[in-house]
């Protein structure tokens, strides 16, 4: 499953911008929290529980709010707004262009681990600045709700907080079903579930994460995952007018609190979100994710100790722990789902499938893998196939209706508010352009002189 060439832009996913692999490594922080080793040889699928609410509510990032967790949130009068870090401000940590301290970091304690409401958002440096990133829409919405420019979400009054979080949390659920998944899933697929209801995911109780979403379909992400990024005109993979450092996927774990590198982050480390989400007419190209298929990023298979997890090889661990809940076979999944399966033929093509069927794993094979050899066959490695879009589809969409705080369940018939290039609408390059400051690094007010 090693990716053959993996600085071939032939393999590039057109329809889906890099930063969509992080946000979705950011959707599942915030619905999952399952603290079982990775390495665990036989797990109980029924035990495994969790730790936080399964639902697109952000609790990533808000904690148990400013009551509760107040060492996340300024000091009153002005509670509702988050606390911010600052890059580092000792003098050449970072490029000597731009100013040492500047707030576009996550807020950290004494040893350098961020505080806030999910320690794995500090794992690499795209996720952690996407958690900074609604940090920030969040107090910017506060901002504007204290100027009169944005409306409250409801006539009737409740606290500054309280109506900010359900703004952005409305506003994020709407990325996650309309600008997230729609790139992802067969959208005629999610079209039928939102219209004519779920068939498979039907809790008789709370909601919860079935293993089949969250040890398969959903880690559809790591086929996504580049070798190299455009992180900045610092770390990039191109030319430019500043000496660059080549911006290898390592760097991205060597950029965080949990590495064990200096923290807070250099100034010249803060995300250019210029290049991982498009932003036409902005000048600059928009790095791209990975195509949906089998093949992984060589150092995905080689991830060596930083801090965050020992050294694994990601594949092997998936198709271990998929093993060890006893997950089905794709082929069982789809048929249960009345979908015709993979024939063993379609299975076995390609390097990877020769060494499945060498294993007899294309008469019944591992349901990830199924899944992404699925996107590869039915979906033109663009997409997922018609089983992983049928479960990305009705677990999200299932989570958002058994919320009854959420707008699919509370408010079906709402539309996006807040600024945005479409009415009606609200995407990833809407919030950023909300927020504002998408490069920082060159922007003047940021730079010595």
């Amino acid at each position: 499953m090693k990716d053959p060439a993996p600085l071939d832009p032939k393999g590039d996913n057109e329809d889906v911008p890099a930063g969509f692999t992080y946000l979705g490594q950011f959707i599942d922080h915030d619905i999952t929290f399952d603290t079982t080793p990775i390495q665990e040889v036989l797990v109980d699928p029924l035990a495994l529980h969790n730790f936080r609410t399964p639902a697109l509510d952000l609790d990533c990032v808000y904690g148990r709010g400013p009551g509760d967790q107040p060492f996340l949130y300024q000091l009153p009068p002005n509670d509702a707004v988050f606390v911010l870090g600052r890059t580092n401000a000792t003098p050449g940590r970072g490029d000597p262009k731009v100013k040492p301290s500047l707030e576009f970091d996550l807020p950290r304690g004494p040893q350098g681990l961020a505080v806030i409401g999910d320690p794995r958002n500090d794992e690499n440096l795209i996720v952690a600045q996407t958690h900074l990133a609604f940090m920030r829409f969040h107090n910017k919405v506060v901002e504007g709700l204290q100027k009169g420019t944005i409306a409250p979400p409801s006539p009737i009054r409740r606290s500054l907080f309280e109506e900010a979080r359900q703004l952005v949390i409305w506003h994020y659920q709407w990325i996650v079903l309309n600008d997230f998944l729609r790139r992802l899933v067969d959208e005629k697929v999610l079209d039928q579930v939102l219209d004519e209801g779920r068939s498979f995911y039907v809790p008789e109780g709370d909601a919860f994460i079935p293993v089949e979403f969250s040890a398969a379909a959903y880690r559809l992400g790591h086929s996504m995952v580049r070798e190299t990024y455009d992180y900045n005109e610092v770390f990039t993979f191109k030319d430019g007018p500043r000496k660059a450092t080549p911006a290898t996927l390592a760097l991205l774990f060597r950029f965080s609190g949990r590495s064990g590198t200096g923290v807070p982050i250099p100034s010249d480390w803060i995300i250019d979100w210029r290049r991982f989400f498009q932003f036409p007419g902005d000048g600059v190209t928009a790095g791209l994710s990975r195509k949906l298929d089998p093949f992984l990023s060589p150092t995905l298979s080689e991830i060596p100790d930083h801090g965050v997890l020992p050294g694994v090889n990601l594949p092997i661990a998936n198709l271990k722990r998929g093993r060890s809940l006893g997950l089905p076979s794709g082929q069982n999944v789809a048929r249960r789902m009345r979908i015709k399966p993979l024939s063993p033929d379609d299975i076995a093509k390609g390097p990877d499938g020769q060494v499945a069927a060498k294993h007899n794993l294309h008469i019944e094979t591992p349901l990830w893998y199924y899944i992404l050899k699925e996107a590869e066959q039915r979906g033109n490695s663009k997409r997922l196939g018609p089983v992983g879009s049928r479960i990305l589809s009705e677990v999200f969409v299932g989570l958002l209706e058994c919320d009854a705080s959420s707008f699919l369940a509370s408010n079906p018939a709402w539309k996006p508010t807040l600024p945005s290039t479409k009415a009606g609408n609200f995407t990833m390059t809407d919030l950023f352009r909300f927020v504002g400051e998408l490069s920082p690094i060159n922007d003047a007010k940021n730079l010595l002189p």
